[in-house]
């Protein structure tokens, strides 16, 4: 199938931030990797021409394939497979539960410039514990921008500049996998950068227990905020008290002169349960 053919036919938009996989190896890698069956549904964001739409459709029972340009849905509207549902929708407005009625796989390939707003849309903050949205997914096969990946999958032992608030929303809500880097011509038009495919496995319940998630959130908020002072000054800057701060981090068996990004979820947990304990809240 010439997927660069067909793409350049059509008149991409910058402003809805399209760029179309054309390269049929990482589309199939996409297949794989969802490992779909034959009665499963599979709900696609950004579905663009459906190039990718197209083979879901020749392996699922249920393909829900959204798309908020109404000229690609007129591409999409012309593939031949009657189990397509076509859905002219903004994903950062949709209700999965008035989509499908048990956990499904998603497949997305989104504007980068707001993979982290679709994200928290489909999994939730820290502190949204009952989160809707969540509840519908089981997995997410998501391209992403390459150093945006790296800042997803990363931890305490990455690099300073790739751990962050994204790392611990996202790791908290699901297991996460860089699947593969791909390559800019991957793509039609070509972005002027890297992609990367990854796997999130959304989580029954968080990685960690939490008493106090609304606190944790501010918590780590704080941390991350002010990534060139150490942890005790960024907690204290943030309106915290800094006897309690001090006091917290002891207790935690934290040097306080530690920066925000050498902490662990574990220590961020043992940090804010302290917290609380000295807040009493």
């Amino acid at each position: 199938m010439d997927y660069f053919k067909r793409a350049r036919q059509f008149r991409a938009k910058k402003r809805l931030g399209q760029n179309f996989l054309v390269d049929s190896k990482i589309i199939q890698r996409i297949l794989n990797e969802a490992n779909l069956s034959k009665d499963e549904t599979v709900l696609e964001i950004g579905a663009g021409l459906g190039f990718v739409t197209e083979e879901l459709a020749k392996i699922a029972d249920r393909v829900i394939a959204i798309e908020i340009d109404t000229d690609a849905i007129k591409e999409l509207s012309s593939l031949p497979y009657s189990n397509i549902e076509i859905v002219n929708q903004d994903i950062l407005k949709a209700d999965l539960s008035e989509l499908v009625d048990k956990p499904v796989k998603i497949i997305a390939n989104i504007p980068y410039y707001i993979t982290s707003p679709i994200l928290v849309h489909l999994l939730g903050e820290i502190d949204q514990y009952d989160y809707k949205n969540r509840k519908y997914i089981s997995e997410i096969i998501l391209m992403v921008q390459y150093e945006v990946a790296k800042r997803i999958v990363a931890n305490e032992k990455s690099s300073s500049k790739e751990y962050g608030l994204l790392s611990i929303l996202v790791n908290y809500w699901a297991e996460t996998e860089l699947i593969c880097k791909v390559q800019a011509n991957s793509f039609y038009p070509a972005p002027k950068v890297d992609s990367a495919l990854l796997k999130l496995k959304v989580r029954q319940e968080p990685i960690i227990n939490i008493s106090n998630p609304k606190l944790f959130r501010r918590v780590i908020q704080a941390a991350f905020g002010q990534r060139r002072k150490n942890i005790k000054n960024a907690l204290t800057n943030a309106g915290f008290d800094s006897n309690i701060v001090i006091a917290a981090l002891l207790k935690s068996h934290i040097e306080p002169n530690r920066r925000g990004e050498t902490l662990s979820i574990e220590e961020y947990k043992d940090l804010t349960e302290s917290m609380a304990s000295f807040l009493g809240i």
